[in-house]
């Protein structure tokens, strides 16, 4: 778990039968900006992706997974454990705009496919359903950094220094400010 404005904070992204590497490595790398704990996933269209197109479409640059797992597994409800509340993030009537949205401490946030959605059963035992003010669908790896950011920008942290800027920005960026 992480700290943030001494809040105790448990993130995990839950991927419905996620479609390929690509968006499965673009949303490990969103996990490692924003500091998620854990990547669930359903289904079998990644693995087999995953298994026939080896590390060619994996997004994941910054090797993320080797910190926070990715995880298969058959029911996402059985993350909603010690006060983990369930929100699914899709573009479903009555859904809340993120905009809105109060992010709960603990929290596993679902996403659908980009071919498909949520399925009924699941957001009926959601505990919040929001969706992302779009004209048409994001991308599965847009729609979970939108949410993380907008997580984290609701926690008022006080993230922004020069020390964050230096480790995280890419090894050829040495750019800077005029003072």
């Amino acid at each position: 778990m992480t700290t943030c404005a001494n809040r105790t904070s448990l993130v995990k992204i839950g991927l419905v039968n996620p479609k390929s590497p690509t968006n499965v490595g673009g949303v490990m790398r969103a996990a490692g900006c924003y500091q998620a704990n854990e990547i669930l996933y359903t289904g079998k269209r990644y693995a087999l992706a995953a298994k026939h197109r080896g590390e060619q479409y994996n997004t994941d640059t910054k090797r993320v997974g080797q910190h926070i797992p990715l995880t298969a597994t058959d029911d996402l409800l059985l993350a909603r454990t010690d006060g983990v509340k369930l929100v699914c993030v899709d573009l479903v009537v009555g859904a809340i705009p993120l905009p809105e949205f109060v992010h709960p401490d603990k929290a596993i946030y679902v996403f659908g496919p980009e071919d498909g959605t949520i399925d009924q059963a699941l957001i009926d035992e959601a505990d919040a359903v929001v969706y992302v003010p779009t004209i048409g669908c994001m991308n599965l790896a847009s729609s979970v950094n939108v949410l993380l950011y907008d997580r984290l920008a609701k926690t008022n942290m006080q993230i922004a220094n020069d020390a964050l800027i230096r480790q995280s920005r890419d090894n050829n960026n040495r750019v800077k400010v005029k003072q």
